[in-house]
């Protein structure tokens, strides 16, 4: 599937939900890797707020793209963010959606003329 880069230069980002592992299965607990690196993946949630609209959206990392000072209901900053569109059929039923992916989550700072 195609990959989209998203701009985020004009958006506010900001931490809903700490870092977490991303979970592979539920039923086991096993950690998701990264297909290439095999390094463990994280997952935050944040709230991307541009042109007046927002969207909550969860977001992967590699585990070392994680960064200290992440505080929760502030701006932060997201390299190299993706959006992947999938779909797949589970029990017959067909679900899809995006899937976003960052290089890092960093501390943010709020845009020009916005007040924290």
């Amino acid at each position: 599937m195609r990959v989209i880069r998203v701009e985020t230069s004009s958006a506010t980002i900001l931490l809903t939900e700490a870092p977490e592992p991303k979970v592979k299965d539920r039923q086991t607990g096993e950690i998701a890797k990264d297909a290439v690196s095999g390094e463990s993946l994280m997952k935050v949630g944040v709230v991307y707020i541009d042109e007046g609209e927002s969207s909550l959206i969860a977001v992967t990392v590699p585990e070392s793209g994680v960064t200290d000072g992440l505080t929760v209901g502030g701006p932060v900053s997201l390299p190299g963010l993706i959006a992947r569109p999938w779909e797949s059929v589970f029990n017959g039923q067909a679900r899809h959606g995006i899937a976003y992916r960052a290089a890092a989550v960093v501390p943010g700072a709020f845009p020009a003329g916005q007040e924290s």
